[in-house]
């Protein structure tokens, strides 16, 4: 059986994007652009205060945000669960982990190296969660393998 052509994402997606709800999506907005450096590419309000659609950008990434409605949820309604977690390379994470505790964010580690051999990667990085419990990691390649 051959392989299925190539999926190819429209002008201005990556191939793979996530989707975060929030019970306060237009104050998580505002908290993702001012600890993390997104920005808000489009934002669709449903009239009530809430945020049907929204698409974040940070460089090349795209994070969708959007109000928890019936099936979904923020850590923050969930007693603090885990409901999945973000890793995203910058260009500075030392810079980036200073943003983001000058701007409230919950740092759960402070950046450090993390060497996974010769034949790997090493990264300097740091973990953090946002205004509703979302475990976000942020890192810096510092060696690529070859």
């Amino acid at each position: 059986m051959p392989n299925p052509p190539r999926a190819t994402p429209p002008p201005g997606w990556p191939r793979i994007s996530s989707a975060l709800f929030y019970a306060d999506a237009p104050a998580a907005i505002e908290f993702l652009e001012k600890a993390f450096g997104f920005e808000t590419r489009l934002k669709v309000e449903d009239g009530a205060g809430g945020i049907v659609h929204s698409e974040l950008e940070l460089d090349d990434g795209v994070v969708m945000v959007a109000s928890a409605r019936d099936s979904s949820a923020s850590p923050r309604s969930l007693g603090g669960a885990n409901t999945q977690s973000l890793f995203v390379y910058v260009a500075d994470v030392d810079a980036h982990y200073a943003r983001a505790r000058a701007n409230g964010a919950t740092l759960v580690s402070e950046p450090s190296v993390r060497d996974y051999g010769a034949d790997h990667w090493t990264d300097r990085g740091y973990e953090a969660l946002d205004c509703e419990g979302h475990r976000w990691w942020f890192a810096q390649r510092l060696r690529t393998p070859g």
